[in-house]
């Protein structure tokens, strides 16, 4: 028979029992965990560099020469000579005015012209006659005064004639309007038959310089301040002179194949929005870009020094929208790691906080892998682009299966 000590030493017995089966099952888990074979991954290793700083700044087109083709005399407009919308040159003829008046005024300041030199002549001669007699005490003082006045009268009708002459050429030659500059024209705004002023406030078409153009953007003076003070502090590198590049986008995203240059910065800021306006030109053999049109300007500003940057499929997102990358331990195994990734540049994130030279990130197969994991690292290629890219549908097409 069992004694009440013997009872209780038997039931402490019997309850170690699970216990000791647990950890047993718990040991038996540990050793597959570490059995399990090891993931291929792609991974590349972080190494500083130079990048430069660029901003995606909006902007708009414009001409970098507009004029507005006005008459110069007043008639009656008998032709129209341009086509519209096309190319025109400096000096082409656009408009004819009726030139009938004027070539009236030519043939009339020519006769007038004609008179007053036939007067002159008269004058002349009396001027010298007068000289020989008073040289021999013929002719008075008075009278010798009187045709040298004459003379600079006459002198002075042929100036003048002369003056009009040319005031009634030029006349004639505006009956011809033509292009002040060279460029695009634009539709027609007056019609044949039509009567123009030379002081009229209406224009008969606008010509544009398309080649080059200029794209005029904006910049938030708080960001160039800062960018200004980066550059003095020596966290970043100015690009220096000739070697900034200004690169245009497209409103659907493409890219015109023509780099521009920058060719100034406002000294003032827009008391209204807070902006700083920067002009910059690109050439437009083609006609591409257009006045008024919608454009966003890309422009280097800065070198940062030592900059860390992954592909962007190396950067995943947590719940709380916050980057994360799986970085390589020594020992093989993976660790999800939170980073700060400032912009993007020719398809990666630059991170600012989070990674230190020579680690390795998981550029692909991170779909396999979770915190802890034992990975095969592989160098990543930038052909494996594609294959990181069709992976996560490959793995969504399974978990569908």
């Amino acid at each position: 028979m069992l004694t009440p000590l013997s009872l209780r030493n038997v039931i402490a017995a019997l309850s170690l029992f699970p216990l000791l089966a647990a950890c047993g099952d718990g040991a038996d888990r540990s050793a597959g965990a570490q059995g399990m074979p090891a993931v291929d991954v792609s991974v590349v290793t972080v190494t500083p560099e130079a990048l430069p700083i660029t901003d995606d700044l909006p902007g708009r087109i414009a001409p970098t020469q507009i004029a507005e083709v006005r008459p110069r005399v007043t008639g009656i407009l008998v032709e129209r000579v341009f086509e519209q919308g096309s190319m025109v040159k400096q000096g082409d003829v656009l408009y004819r005015i009726d030139p009938a008046p004027f070539r009236v005024q030519v043939d009339a300041a020519k006769a007038t012209l004609q008179r007053a030199k036939a007067s002159q002549l008269q004058a002349r001669q009396q001027a010298d006659r007068q000289k020989e007699l008073r040289a021999r005490n013929v002719a008075s003082a008075q009278q010798y005064d009187n045709a040298i006045a004459a003379l600079a009268q006459a002198d002075a009708d042929v100036a003048s004639a002369q003056a009009n002459l040319a005031a009634a050429t030029l006349n004639l030659e505006y009956a011809e309007v033509k292009a002040p500059i060279s460029g695009r024209i634009g539709r027609a705004l007056i019609t044949e038959g039509a009567l123009v002023a030379a002081n009229g406030a209406q224009n008969l078409a606008t010509i544009q310089q398309l080649d080059p153009v200029y794209a005029d953007f904006t910049q938030s003076a708080g960001q160039l301040l800062q960018l200004r003070r980066a550059l003095a502090a020596g966290i970043l590198k100015s690009a220096g002179p000739g070697e900034a590049e200004v690169r245009l986008l497209f409103d659907d995203g493409s890219q015109y194949p023509h780099p521009g240059r920058l060719l100034f910065s406002e000294s003032t800021v827009d008391p209204t929005t807070g902006q700083v306006t920067m002009r910059a030109e690109f050439p437009n053999p083609d006609g591409e870009l257009l006045p008024g049109m919608y454009i966003r300007v890309v422009i280097e500003q800065g070198i940062q020094p030592n900059a860390i940057a992954v592909p962007q499929q190396a950067i995943q997102r947590d719940t709380s929208g916050r980057a994360q990358v799986y970085v390589v331990q020594e020992n093989g195994s993976v660790e999800l790691r939170q980073v700060r990734a400032g912009r993007v540049i020719d398809g990666r994130w630059v991170i600012d906080q989070g990674l230190s030279a020579g680690e390795r990130v998981v550029v692909e197969g991170f779909q396999k892998i979770r915190p802890g994991a034992r990975v095969n690292a592989q160098a990543w290629a930038p052909g494996d682009k594609a294959r990181a890219s069709t992976a996560p549908k490959a793995a969504n097409a399974d978990n569908a299966g």
